[in-house]
């Protein structure tokens, strides 16, 4: 007898238009969704409602994200990339008014802390990371390093400081091929060599990895078209073992990151370590989970797939929305696995004991293992799964 399909814990509804963003922040406790008309809302995981509402951009959200447990990051397509404060103590005052909802009164925003003018005509979102460590081996939590497509040149890509705001890198594409408009960036250090490194991928299917050497030059290290069509999304696996990229096509593709002291035999041949022909065109938003065993893609025709990482074979298939998903986002589940072991050796059943029906349900909501999806539908669903 086959199970029945699933469906959502839970269904979010507030939003107007279609959302192109949600993620995770503050240890699971809040998402963040921001739609097409520039609106974010910030929900509680713990009620499900909204704990602050207000529009950040005068057009399409492109990208929001985190940045520690006090600044959020917001990219729309008004060419602005701005990071504002807000902490828990930041909510108090906002806006819990839904934009499906009319509100006459002006809305709060939170402290607007920078303001970047960026290049918003490829409907890439931007990428982050903390920089390289200090010669002390010491990293400050208050420095950011923002990747996002160049101004003048559609093929290059921009590295900005923050807080300074300062361009500091200029990041070419490979001179050898004509790859159109970037697509999708993500930008991290390498754990072997400590070297910046930024992969691209571009409207003609290409992508790139490119690396900063200590000469400060960029060396491109891979370059491989497993694509016919645009690069939609891409992300990199935890351990920066590998990377992933989907495409209007219906192609997944699983690349190598090679360093710049051994390259495998894969990159120098440019090929991907394997490419899956998935049947399903237009797979977007493409996210791994923290722990690096599955990922999860958002698809033109309403489905939410999820994939193993490994091997890139799917586990399931979530229908649940009327119309074309855009984004998805996993919660972080390492600390929470870490704790259920901890608490199958006894370790936090006294504390558990001591908790109040709220720590309680606040401590549920950390620990589940959410799947949070955005629709054109304007509706949010939250999926807790594997």
């Amino acid at each position: 007898m086959s199970l029945p399909p699933a469906q959502p814990a839970y269904i979010l509804r507030g939003h107007a238009a279609q959302i192109h963003c949600v993620s995770f922040m503050r240890q699971n406790m809040r998402l963040v969704t921001g739609d097409a008309d520039g609106w974010i809302v910030i929900w509680s995981l713990a009620t499900k409602r909204a704990v602050a509402v207000w529009r950040a951009h005068e057009g399409t959200l492109l990208g929001a994200r985190s940045w520690g447990s006090d600044k959020l990051i917001t990219h729309g397509k008004d060419y602005k990339l701005i990071v504002w404060k807000f902490s828990e103590e930041d909510e108090s005052g906002m806006s819990v008014v839904l934009p499906v909802d009319t509100s006459p009164e002006p809305r709060k925003q939170p402290w607007l802390l920078h303001i970047l003018m960026v290049n918003t005509m490829n409907f890439c979102s931007f990428a982050q990371c903390t920089p390289e460590p200090s010669p002390e081996g010491t990293v400050i939590d208050d420095r950011l390093l923002v990747a996002v497509p160049n101004t003048k040149s559609s093929e290059t890509v921009d590295i900005f400081h923050l807080p300074s705001c300062d361009r500091i890198h200029t990041v070419p594409g490979n001179p050898k091929i004509k790859c159109g408009m970037i697509m999708a960036i993500a930008i991290f250090t390498h754990p072997e060599t400590a070297l910046l490194t930024v992969i691209v991928g571009y409207e003609s299917g290409h992508t790139v990895l490119s690396q900063l050497t200590l000469s400060q030059t960029w060396q491109v290290l891979y370059t491989s078209q497993p694509h016919s069509q645009p690069i939609l999304s891409l992300d990199v696996s935890p351990l920066k073992e590998f990377y992933l990229t989907s495409s209007a096509d219906a192609v997944i593709a699983k690349h190598p990151i090679p360093s710049s002291s051994q390259d495998s035999i894969l990159s120098i041949q440019n090929m991907p370590l394997k490419s899956v022909q998935t049947k399903h065109s237009g797979q977007q938003g493409l996210r791994m989970r923290d722990d690096g065993k599955i990922f999860a893609t958002a698809g033109w025709d309403s489905r939410v797939r999820v994939y193993d990482a490994r091997g890139v074979k799917e586990l399931a298939v979530l229908k649940w929305h009327k119309e074309g998903c855009y984004a998805v986002s996993f919660a972080d589940v390492i600390k929470t696995e870490t704790e259920k072991e901890q608490s199958k050796n006894g370790a936090l059943v006294e504390m558990i004991g001591k908790m109040t029906v709220r720590e309680e349900r606040l401590r549920a909501t950390q620990m589940a293992h959410w799947l949070a999806v955005g629709s054109k539908d304007g509706k949010v669903s939250l999926w807790d799964i594997y």
